[in-house]
């Protein structure tokens, strides 16, 4: 790697120094930043079902007289910040619209002094806010930038989702790409810059009636699942590579005293092989095939999303300047796998990281909660890494 002059290092420290300067004038447009979350978040936009969230997206962007206020064929939303040197590739700044609650959720968000709550404010209503605000931020902090910034907030990216959005953007978009930021709303500090390989499946047990005619016992489909469920605790799993199965969801019957007769349970396999991800859900096929065989029931498996493994490397130039931001700015730099757009942006060769707004709890429960303080220091960290991206 080149050694840096004496005067490049110099003018590194200077601009590190002014990042926390940023701050307060950030803070400033609070009341800006805060209306942004609240009305995207108090939006619903369960997957599939984003196309409110992305209309009230691009009208919070026009009103900011972004340069250009777009989508893509897939209806991805996406508001365009002219750089001043247009032979300079853009950099890319996306936040997933979609939340995992229903439409049927109490939307209405709870405001006070010091924090706001909500369902889906953490996942990912403040980084859409954040992202809606940032064309007013720029324009307080009178900066401008010689790439052109694209701001995208991208559809069917949780669940079944499977990051169809980002998916599609990236493959139809007719330029190259300098980099890319993905916002989430927490935790402060994060600092993504790899992906495991994954993939996310669906077990479901049905025992219809002709099954149970035929049965000695009649079978219980929950019963059945706790013995899928024993099978993969059973499963060996290496250190290295990496690896691990999560069992995130189960569910089934109807009444308490009634035997169940449809249950499905959600399982995720990880690891930074993916061949050993591929050789795991092999193994639970073959699992859910001897048990559906011998207990007579029907039990399939199915694919509901998966991801390859990818990564920079931790001495790639946007993860060394986007740490030393954070440590400007008193953060101390986390770093963990992380499957989201992240991943498709490594496999399209395109450097990328994932940063977090602000600090909060219950991320993924209805009565989710943001700290309002952290997030002008998780703003300031967004354009001080823009701002080091641009100059190079």
């Amino acid at each position: 790697m080149t050694s840096l002059l004496p005067d490049q290092v110099a003018t590194v420290d200077s601009f590190l120094e002014k990042l926390p300067s940023l701050i307060d004038d950030i803070r400033s447009l609070k009341e800006t930043i805060i209306t942004n979350i609240v009305l995207i978040g108090q939006t619903p936009a369960p997957t599939f079902k984003e196309k409110r969230r992305a209309n009230l997206f691009q009208e919070r962007l026009t009103e900011s007289h972004v340069d250009e206020c777009t989508t893509d064929g897939y209806r991805n939303p996406i508001g365009i910040i002219r750089g001043t040197k247009r032979t300079h590739p853009p950099v890319f700044v996306v936040a997933h619209l979609d939340t995992l609650f229903d439409q049927v959720v109490d939307y209405n968000y709870t405001v006070r002094k010091s924090s706001v709550r909500g369902p889906g404010i953490l996942d990912n209503s403040i980084g859409v806010g954040v992202m809606a605000s940032l064309p007013q931020i720029l324009q307080k902090l009178d900066l401008r930038f010689e790439s052109d910034l694209v701001l995208a907030g991208v559809i069917q990216s949780t669940g079944r989702g499977n990051l169809r959005g980002i998916r599609h953007l990236l493959k139809t978009w007719p330029t190259p790409i300098r980099g890319a930021i993905c916002i989430e709303g927490v935790e402060l500090g994060r600092l993504n810059y790899y992906s495991d390989g994954m993939t996310r499946g669906e077990i479901h047990c049905n025992i219809t009636q002709t099954d149970r005619m035929v049965h000695q016992f009649e079978p219980n489909a929950i019963l059945i699942l706790n013995e899928v469920l024993n099978g993969i605790l059973k499963l060996r799993l290496p250190q290295r590579p990496r690896s691990r199965i999560v069992v995130g969801k189960i569910a089934g019957g109807v009444n308490y005293g009634d035997i169940a007769y449809e249950a499905n349970m959600g399982f995720e396999i990880r690891s930074d092989s993916d061949e050993m991800v591929r050789q795991l859900f092999r193994d639970i096929e073959d699992l859910v095939a001897g048990i559906s065989h011998e207990r007579k029931v029907d039990l399939t498996l199915k694919t509901i999303s998966s991801l390859g493994a990818t990564r920079l490397r931790f001495n790639h130039p946007l993860v060394k300047c986007a740490s030393a931001v954070m440590e400007a700015l008193d953060l101390k730099p986390i770093s963990e796998p992380s499957e989201s757009e992240l991943s498709i942006f490594h496999a399209h060769d395109i450097p990328a990281i994932t940063i977090g707004m602000t600090r909060g709890r219950n991320r993924y429960q209805a009565d989710a909660r943001m700290r309002i303080a952290p997030i002008f220091r998780g703003i300031a960290q967004l354009i001080g890494i823009l701002m080091a991206i641009d100059d190079g």
